[in-house]
């Protein structure tokens, strides 16, 4: 699905299910009419760790979403040191700025876990943004949303304080605008939180305990439970 040499990902796509559909949070901008083409260009398939979605330098061909898992963003630079940019979790839609652009991707997609990523075609995505008044608007919030976050990612990258570098990035996890499938639980483990924070999974263990016993986030069963997203945003809680 991503690209033409991805050929294993691409031959496993498929149409979407009803319940796959409605985690997909701009198809209800829709006309009918609109809805209908977006439906025809719609495609999921099952992606594994060590695959890759987008890959630097590849051309765009879709629009990408994860209805479930976790992605990261990253990317390589000569000397073969690799840098994550920020995690996409659940109900997140990104790459709106390349295929507007119709550029090759400046950054690479992988799974952290098994997860079930849609694409809408880049030519079906050029096709609303001409024709779609709602769609135009979804794009134009998560372009501000995504400018917001990267400012973000720019600070937590300059942090010493680990603590406030793994509340800052959960936070951005918890966005409601560009993730509103996560909700107040996001399914994550210590190892998938390490590699998105540049952290060993020690470190991160120890920001949690913090984190919890500021009463910032409660640790459940294969993930965290925000109980106050704000103070993880504005690090009130190690004042």
């Amino acid at each position: 699905m991503p690209t033409p040499t991805d050929s294993a990902l691409h031959q496993r796509r498929r149409s979407l299910t009803s319940s796959e559909l409605d985690a997909i949070p701009w198809i209800q901008l829709l006309s009918p009419l609109e809805r209908d083409r977006a439906l025809g260009e719609l495609k999921i398939a099952d992606a594994s760790p060590g695959e890759y979605i987008c890959r630097m330098g590849r051309p765009v061909t879709y629009w990408f979403g994860v209805v479930d898992g976790l992605l990261k963003m990253s990317s390589d630079n000569a000397e073969g040191q690799t840098m994550t940019f920020t995690g996409v979790p659940p109900g997140g839609w990104f790459g709106e700025g390349t295929a507007m652009k119709r550029e090759t991707y400046r950054y690479n997609i992988q799974p952290l876990r098994k997860s079930r990523v849609a694409g809408l075609h880049v030519d079906t995505f050029h096709w609303l943004l001409d024709h779609s008044i709602g769609f135009n608007r979804f794009v134009m919030n998560q372009l501000n949303e995504r400018l917001g976050q990267f400012i973000a990612a720019r600070e937590i990258d300059r942090m010493t304080n680990p603590d406030i570098r793994v509340a800052r990035s959960l936070a951005s996890l918890f966005n409601p605008v560009l993730y509103p499938n996560v909700g107040e639980v996001l399914r994550i483990t210590q190892q998938e939180l390490a590699y998105l924070v540049g952290l060993s999974r020690q470190r991160v263990n120890e920001a949690l305990t913090a984190l919890a016993a500021h009463g910032a986030i409660q640790v459940e069963y294969g993930g965290l439970r925000v109980i106050n997203l704000q103070a993880l945003r504005t690090q009130t809680i190690f004042r």
